[in-house]
Parts: C-alpha cells; sequence; structure tokens
C-alpha cells in the first residue's frame, strides 16, 4: 500500500491493527473512517448523492462515481501486459487475464462447463433451471439472455444491421454474418478432433462434439426428456402442449 498523505497511511494501518471504530448497526460492515461509514449507510437508505454530469448514472458512493467518469474520458489505466487490452476497472483486466492462462475458475456444479468469468456461468446455469427472464412485448418469445431478446427484436422491426462487406447479404445476427463470409473464404476453419467434420464458427463446432461427448444440457421441465440442442428440446415442448 502506498500512498501521497500520512493521515490516509496511519487510517490504512488500522486494518491491520483491527482497530474499526464505525460499526454499522444495520449489518456486519466495519470501517476505520467516519465518512466511509456515512457512505454506507446510504446503501441502505437507498440514497445516491453522487451523479455524474455527462448521463442519469447515480451511486451512494464517492469512488464509484470517479470509476465511472473514466467510460466518458476513455482513461483506461489497467493495461494487459500480453495484447493491446485496455481497461476502466482492474477487475476486468483481471478478468482479461484468463484469456491467456487459460485458466477456468468457475465450474458448473450440474455439468462439465467451465468459464473464465462468474458472470458467463450465472447465464450458463439458466439451461439447467430454465429461467427465461427476458421477454418479447411483441409476441410471447422468452429467452435466458439479453443479447438473444435484442436479436429477436429485429424479427419484429425487419432491421438486418449485419451486412456482409463482399456482397449484398444483410441479417439481423452478427453470427449468420460470421457463418456467411467463410462462403467468401471458402473455408471452414473449425475442426473436430473426433471425427472429419468442420465447421464454419466455434460455436458449431461446439454443437457438434455433443455428439460425441452425448452431453443434453437441455431438460424438459415436465418430463425426463432431455436435448442436445434448445431447438430441440422447443420441438418437444409442443407434445406437452
Amino acid at each position: 500500500y502506498e500512498t501521497t498523505t500520512k493521515s490516509s497511511l496511519d487510517c490504512h494501518l488500522q486494518t491491520h491493527n483491527g482497530d474499526m471504530k464505525f460499526n454499522c448497526s444495520l449489518c456486519s460492515y466495519k470501517t476505520v473512517k467516519k465518512s466511509h461509514m456515512v457512505e454506507h449507510m446510504h446503501t441502505h437508505a437507498g440514497i445516491k448523492p453522487f451523479e455524474c454530469t455527462e448521463c442519469n448514472y447515480k451511486t451512494a458512493h464517492k469512488y464509484d462515481l470517479a470509476l465511472h467518469v473514466q467510460i466518458h474520458t476513455g482513461y483506461k489505466p489497467f493495461k494487459c501486459a500480453e495484447c493491446n487490452y485496455k481497461s476502466t476497472y482492474k477487475s476486468k483486466l483481471l478478468r482479461h487475464m484468463h484469456t491467456h492462462t487459460g485458466d477456468k475458475p468457475f465450474g458448473c456444479s450440474k455439468c462439465n462447463y467451465k468459464t473464465a468469468q462468474k458472470s458467463c456461468l450465472i447465464l450458463h446455469m439458466r439451461t439447467h433451471t430454465g429461467d427465461k427472464p427476458f421477454e418479447c412485448a411483441e409476441c410471447n418469445y422468452k429467452t435466458a439472455y439479453k443479447s438473444c431478446l435484442i436479436s429477436h427484436m429485429q424479427t419484429h422491426t425487419g432491421d438486418e444491421p449485419h451486412q456482409c462487406t463482399e456482397c449484398n447479404y444483410t441479417t439481423a445476427h452478427k453470427s449468420n454474418l460470421t457463418r456467411h463470409e467463410f462462403t467468401h473464404k471458402g473455408g471452414k476453419p473449425f475442426e473436430c478432433a473426433e471425427c472429419h467434420y468442420k465447421a464454419p464458427s466455434n460455436n458449431d463446432l461446439a454443437l457438434h462434439m455433443r455428439t460425441h461427448t452425448g452431453d443434453k444440457p437441455f431438460q424438459c421441465p415436465e418430463c425426463s426428456y432431455k436435448a442436445a440442442h434448445q431447438s430441440d428440446l422447443a420441438l418437444h415442448m409442443r407434445t406437452h402442449t
């Protein structure tokens, strides 16, 4: 720990001495500074006195506002030593480093899925629970992922923002454009290690691998049926309706 002021160092040393003078009466939070306790109490009261002058962002903590402002200024002090990645937040840089080390500390308790990010594991668990919190306002479509809902809404608006630079092909989904672009390159770079199958995208290869592993992550909530693909489960669900 380093600081430019003696008072900050004195406060920091109290964290080692265990001298936490200020205790929250509503939870177990403790701190050495009264100002920290005042800010902490805002989280219980729902008060967000620190406001961004560039947008509608509000927060209970001055430090959080300082971090948020960097989004507008473009300041990204945390740099990856392995590539050109930069981030406003240290926590995001730490998550990014997993892409270089290959470390995947977050494992699913229901299957063999592992990921470098906790947020990805939370999203993955929805494939087991069947939770679909994102609902279309135009039809009965529901999904576990916000990005899927955004893509789905384009089926109502007719918007196809992803355009091929080689021809007039347009699509509502970026993944479709990625697969289409391989038709110009004439290649399927993702090869199966178990057979001769080749795929235009890593996602297609991952789906194919389930034919070898027998993994069936999509389970029917009405019976014991399981499927390797969500589309197969959707077809099966019609037998119950």
